[in-house]
């Protein structure tokens, strides 16, 4: 079951927990009346206010690097190799349901060995794991197919769950800009009269990361039936915005 967990800062307490500014500004204009009163019709007097939001979810997509290694008397040959073992490799990921748009071919490399004594050629791939719950059995079958080498794994948000928290997390900057500048008129005994100008400054996705699969430790239990299939917990993924906000205002009573 999808663990959301709304992080909506104090307005309050916005400069140091959600990074809330603001200001409030009357421009300086000979027009003013001596107590600093706007004359009817004008619209210059604002409150700026700067503010974060932040939205965290469970992830619903994975993806992590796998790589092959291969070495060889000639290039030719280390070419060879690394196309059989990549073809093996692409079996096992039809016979784990990984589709082909979800396989990115990575970096390709073959190199003279730094010896001069033959060569040493490596070929990544990039995955995406749609059901992140099978993470740890697609890692292990992966490890059992021959690859060599298996990154960080990242976990994330698909398209569009990516879309639908990024407006949740606009929602609650607003909000948390809202109520700022409520409590700045409230003080300073004016009536905020609506919005002049809205902007977004960043929205950003964090996402959750698992240490990297270590091949060649699992490889020495893969022969042994008992041995637990690998566990991997991704922890939520935060998904943040800023906003700036300027409002109108002008003195209660008039």
């Amino acid at each position: 079951m999808e663990r959301r967990q709304f992080l909506a800062t104090s307005a309050l307490a916005a400069t140091a927990i959600a990074g809330c500014t603001s200001t409030a500004s009357q421009d300086r204009d000979p027009a003013r009346g001596i107590d600093g009163a706007v004359p009817d019709g004008r619209t210059d007097r604002t409150i700026e206010v700067s503010a974060n939001g932040e939205v965290e979810a469970e992830p619903d997509e994975a993806s992590a690097r796998v790589g092959l290694e291969a070495t060889g008397d000639s290039a030719e040959d280390v070419e060879r190799e690394l196309a059989e073992r990549a073809e093996e490799l692409r079996a096992t990921f039809d016979e784990l349901g990984i589709r082909d748009e979800n396989v990115e071919s990575g970096r390709y490399n073959i190199r003279p060995e730094r010896d001069g004594n033959g060569y040493r050629g490596s070929h990544s791939f990039r995955l995406v794991i749609e059901d992140v719950d099978r993470v740890g059995d697609v890692i292990d079958a992966l490890a059992r197919a021959g690859a060599d080498d298996i990154g960080r794994i990242n976990f994330g948000l698909s398209d569009a769950r990516r879309v639908e928290l990024r407006e949740e997390a606009l929602d609650h900057a607003f909000e948390n800009a809202d109520e700022e500048a409520r409590h700045i008129a409230d003080n300073r005994g004016v009536s905020i009269t609506g919005t002049k100008s809205v902007s977004t400054r960043s929205v950003d996705v964090v996402p959750a990361r698992a240490e990297a699969y270590d091949v060649a430790a699992e490889a020495d239990v893969a022969d042994d039936a008992a041995a637990p299939a690998t566990d991997i917990d991704s922890g939520p993924v935060s998904v943040s915005a800023a906003v700036d906000v300027v409002y109108g205002f002008e003195d209660r009573g008039t």
